[in-house]
């Protein structure tokens, strides 16, 4: 278990550096440059790992509905909208901005699916990150901690 919980949290180092590697990125070219050249070096670590561990195209690929494969282009907009928006709010405001529409996005989509869900779980953890993010943007308006 131990192994599973150090490769998250070196994904979850990996992906705040490249956030960070875009950020600066964007602000010496585009927003657009930047998701190019994201992709471009994922698309080659990720096609030679698929080489050399095997299972670059797994069987059935071809007869996956056409929506599975919407994801890539829905990734492209979301590295260049982080590219841009790290560089104009810096990298823990769009962190934080990025994890609260991922939760509230989630929960949306249980909603929408008909998943059974607790109404005031998911109320109460709404509230409580809208909130958390209205007294960070209060506390840096006033001058920081008080």
């Amino acid at each position: 278990m131990m192994v599973f919980i150090l490769l998250a949290c070196l994904g979850g180092v990996l992906v705040g550096l490249s956030r960070q590697l875009n950020g600066r990125l964007s602000i010496s070219t585009t927003p657009l440059i930047a998701s190019f050249w994201n992709h471009a070096v994922g698309f080659a670590v990720l096609t030679c790992l698929g080489l050399f561990v095997g299972g670059l195209l797994p069987a059935g690929a071809a007869e996956a509905p056409w929506y599975i494969y919407l994801g890539g282009p829905i990734g492209v907009i979301f590295v260049a909208a982080g590219s841009w928006a790290i560089a104009r709010i810096g990298a823990v405001n769009a962190a934080l901005l990025i994890i609260g529409g991922q939760m509230v996005t989630g929960v949306a989509f249980d909603y929408l699916s008909a998943v059974p869900t607790s109404f005031w779980a998911n109320a109460t953890g709404i509230v409580l990150i809208v909130g958390g993010m209205i007294v960070s943007r209060r506390r840096r308006k006033t001058g920081g901690s008080q």
